[in-house]
């Protein structure tokens, strides 16, 4: 995106990807339908030591420009859940668009090229860069860094643009995995995580923050899109309060007096709104203390404020994003520059920027790449 719009403005640009082909992290997401923007993008789906640094950029580049080039090349596409937005057909379709409006724009793209070192004030320039990779060397007057975060390293994701920016005097706000399963303590997991497959709506809760979505059990703990929400603010050692029936009252059929007060009573009822299995478990983990409606009304309770300490996350690995990053603070809003170095530039996932799943975080490159390519 930054490239295409420096390139509209008559510059000369190259890309330069260490993999062998580019958009690898768009052709995977979504389910490889490519989720590409959100229709409800907001500063608060954004997390940053800075909540206004995104307002500059988004308001400049917003999901319906996104949207308008979209269906300039003709790319089928449909809203899921949540103003998400996928493509009809592959994510390829969208790698495709980029690339076509690269090529009229004159953005030379060139693959496998791993910089090995990058110099400021190349020597035939006032003010510029010497970009090192193997034999190969490149002059440039703007360089902009836009390599993501750790997330995925079996794609290629390396912690370059973090070095980089540390090697120019740019602060970092300390990396960590975002949009990642959650693993559960070795008693928790041996109460559920035989559960593995069985999934149900929740509200996941820290604090202010709370998601309404699935809850996916796993082998090792939990995920599904609201643990993986919930995750970007969970900072370790802090508890998650999950809701396991939003809006219902599990125990209600039980305060007729015409109807047993007993376990098997209890995990009826439960039944009505949990998937069975969960609801046994749940009910065998948490056996009510007593047919009173005082006990009921602790059950009721706990069932609506479970409280679990995640042991750890899936890490990098799985993660979806990465949090934290290029500290805004070096940054200028509107143009994503150094404030430190003219003409160097951090954009997307490796700055301390990161979005909500659904969408977000492609909003956020894309609006932070026009951002950078209308001044670079």
């Amino acid at each position: 995106m930054c490239a295409i719009e420096a390139g509209k403005r008559g510059r000369r640009v190259a890309v330069l990807e260490r993999a062998e082909r580019i958009g690898k992290k768009i052709l995977i997401s979504g389910g490889g339908r490519c989720n590409f923007t959100n229709l409800h993008c907001r500063p608060e789906n954004f997390i940053s030591a800075n909540p206004h640094f995104a307002k500059s950029a988004m308001a400049r580049y917003t999901p319906a420009d996104f949207i308008a080039l979209v269906e300039k090349h003709g790319i089928a596409y449909h809203e899921k859940t949540l103003g998400q937005l996928f493509c009809d057909g592959p994510a390829q379709q969208i790698v495709s668009m980029l690339e076509q409006e690269c090529r009229v724009a004159g953005v030379e793209i060139l693959t496998k090229i791993k910089i090995d070192a990058v110099k400021n004030k190349h020597a035939e320039l006032a003010n510029g860069f010497s970009i090192y990779a193997g034999d190969q060397e490149f002059a440039a007057e703007s360089l902009v860094i836009a390599t993501g975060g750790l997330s995925i390293p079996k794609m290629g994701a390396t912690g370059f643009g973090y070095d980089l920016a540390r090697q120019f005097g740019l602060k970092i706000v300390e990396p960590r995995p975002a949009l990642v399963p959650l693993t559960l303590n070795t008693e928790d997991a041996a109460h559920f995580c035989d559960l593995a497959g069985v999934s149900a709506e929740v509200i996941a809760s820290i604090g202010p923050q709370r998601f309404r979505e699935k809850m996916l059990l796993t082998h090792r703990g939990l995920s599904g899109p609201a643990i993986l929400q919930i995750s970007s603010y969970w900072k370790g050692a802090q508890t998650i309060t999950l809701d396991l029936a939003p809006e219902r009252e599990l125990t209600a059929a039980l305060r007729d007096p015409k109807v047993r007060r007993d376990l098997a009573a209890t995990k009826m009822a439960f039944r009505s709104a949990l998937p069975n299995r969960l609801a046994d478990r749940w009910l065998d983990v948490h056996p009510p203390h007593g047919w009173s409606n005082h006990a009921l009304d602790e059950l009721e309770h706990q069932v609506h404020h479970w409280q679990i300490t995640p042991q750890g996350t899936e890490g990098y690995a799985k993660a979806e994003v990465t949090a934290g990053g290029v500290d805004t603070n070096e940054l200028s809003a509107k143009t994503m520059e150094s404030r430190k170095v003219p003409g160097l530039y951090f954009i997307g996932e490796v700055v301390d920027v990161t979005g909500h799943l659904g969408g977000f975080n492609f909003q956020w490159a894309w609006a932070s790449g026009f951002s950078a390519g209308q001044a670079a």
